[in-house]
């Protein structure tokens, strides 16, 4: 069993900045492509973006696009989120994925098979 572990989370004022870390102790975690997804009070949730197994490359949805970037560091079996210029929008509970199957590009066409428990960040206007 797979085991991702979110931390980061928390509150910060419109224009702010927080990083998430989602770890995990899987040895085979750099076969993983991994990813973020958000959801909002009352939202549906909604894909943030993407990073291939080995870091180089990414996607992301158009909603945080030049805000957010994901990294990832093999050798600590851990993926990051850094989030910047962030607005009260964003206000989500935030959850890391892996999926050994699916490709970064791909990361949103099916459920990916590995989540956290997600951690929230809160906005303030």
């Amino acid at each position: 069993q797979v085991q991702l572990v979110e931390s980061g989370g928390g509150l910060v004022q419109t224009g702010g900045s927080l990083r998430l870390a989602c770890a995990t102790s899987e040895s085979f975690f750099s076969s993983m492509t991994m990813g973020w997804f958000r959801q909002g009070p009352g939202k549906e949730r909604e894909f943030v973006g993407a990073i291939s197994r080995g870091g180089g490359n990414t996607a992301y949805a158009d909603s945080v696009k030049g805000r957010f970037t994901i990294t990832r560091d093999n050798t600590k079996n851990t993926v990051y989120l850094q989030m910047d210029s962030l607005k009260p929008e964003d206000t989500a509970a935030y959850y890391c994925a892996g999926d050994y199957s699916l490709g970064y590009s791909n990361f949103n066409a099916k459920i990916p098979r590995y989540w956290g428990q997600g951690t929230q960040v809160t906005v303030s206007s």
